[in-house]
């Protein structure tokens, strides 16, 4: 009889059998076609709880019944971010687990607000564009629309997003000379060396501290921006244990054995991860009524156990006619960014920031 445990029999069955593998290529997406992920993720307050709390998300609305109460809700409902990771985790098995860059997620959307714990939700995705690489033939771009919904049908949240995925024979290129430059795909953008000559900071929380910084700015060379104090270094649990909950199975952020000869050479926090936690530092420094929107999402470089994430907020807009009595509509601009200052995500935020009487 075969000894299957034995060592020199079983490296010597490895060599000989294939590897059933998991996730699709690049040829297997085609405009139009509408993908149900089978997946289903029960949101859970267990769940919820542990992702606000590893990404110091402390909004008192998603823990406490009085304030959730004071905001119109029956009781703490789920949180926008970790409904937004929940979402796009049971995605992943059949959108992008060969790997490839996560290049961006756009018109993030919010249908439903108070989402409730134990919504049981289901996924589903169309291709909206594929096209090629021109300067890496081992690749091409795929954008899917993907939707959360619950049981009933209803969308909870959409939103855009586009990768880099392997293709299973490379394509022909002309070696990148009809793309001016690979960080267009991988997320990254040159800086420009302009920077206005003051920054102002708010002096406090509430929606009208943002609009008066944004006057003060007005018709000189200013910008309202700031850093936030706070910082979070990646660990074993933010790594690979947050995606793990929210059934993402992308090999990057659990298999160190695969990602040896990767450029990190170690798994790689979810982008979400990066995201909520640089969120979560700008809400403590604001009166986060409601979550509206998330534009021109983008991850520049990787991030990976040790390294300590931080927040960069610039207010761009703060409309008082938008919104009910008690908040005005902000618009922000977030970067995430290491300890060394490398800037690993940044995108537009649209929230209902709380007005100075209301007290929360």
């Amino acid at each position: 009889m075969t000894d299957w445990t034995d060592p020199e029999t079983f490296a010597a069955a490895l060599d000989r059998v294939e590897t059933r593998e998991k996730g699709r290529y690049f040829e297997d997406f085609a405009e139009g076609d509408v993908i149900e992920h089978d997946p289903g993720l029960r949101l859970t307050r267990h769940g919820n709880d542990a992702w606000m709390s590893q990404t110091l998300n402390h909004d008192p609305a998603y823990w406490r019944r009085d304030t959730a109460r004071a905001r119109g809700f029956d009781e703490p409902p789920i949180h926008p971010d970790y409904l937004l990771a929940a979402v796009m985790g049971p995605s992943v098995e059949d959108l992008s687990e060969t790997g490839g860059y996560f290049l961006g997620r756009d018109a993030v959307r919010f249908h439903e607000h108070g989402v409730a714990p134990g919504t049981e939700l289901r996924v589903e995705s169309t291709v909206r564009a594929t096209r090629e690489s021109s300067s890496r033939p081992d690749y091409g771009i795929v954008t899917w629309e993907t939707r959360g919904r619950d049981a009933d049908g209803d969308t909870l949240v959409s939103y855009e997003r586009t990768n880099m995925i392997p293709r299973r024979e490379p394509a022909a290129t002309d070696g990148g000379r009809s793309e001016p430059a690979d960080d267009a795909e991988n997320g990254r953008t040159a800086a420009g060396p302009d920077l206005p000559e003051t920054f102002v900071t708010p002096e406090g929380d509430a929606f009208e501290d943002f609009r008066r910084a944004l006057d003060e700015a007005a018709d000189r060379d200013a910008a309202v921006a700031y850093r936030h104090e706070r910082g979070r270094t990646m660990d074993d649990l933010t790594v690979a244990g947050l995606p793990l909950a929210t059934l993402n199975t992308a090999r990057q952020h659990h298999n160190a054995a695969a990602m040896v000869d990767s450029p990190s050479g170690e798994p790689v926090a979810y982008g979400d991860v990066t995201r909520s936690t640089a969120l979560g530092h700008a809400r403590s420094d604001e009166r986060t009524y409601r979550e509206l929107a998330f534009d021109d999402e983008r991850f520049h470089d990787f991030v990976t156990a040790g390294d300590t994430v931080f927040g960069f907020t610039r207010v761009r807009d703060a409309d008082g006619s938008q919104g009910p009595p008690r908040a005005g509509a902000v618009t922000f601009e977030h970067v995430a960014f290491t300890a060394d200052e490398r800037p690993v995500y940044s995108g537009t935020r649209r929230a209902l920031i709380d007005r100075r009487e209301y007290d929360l």
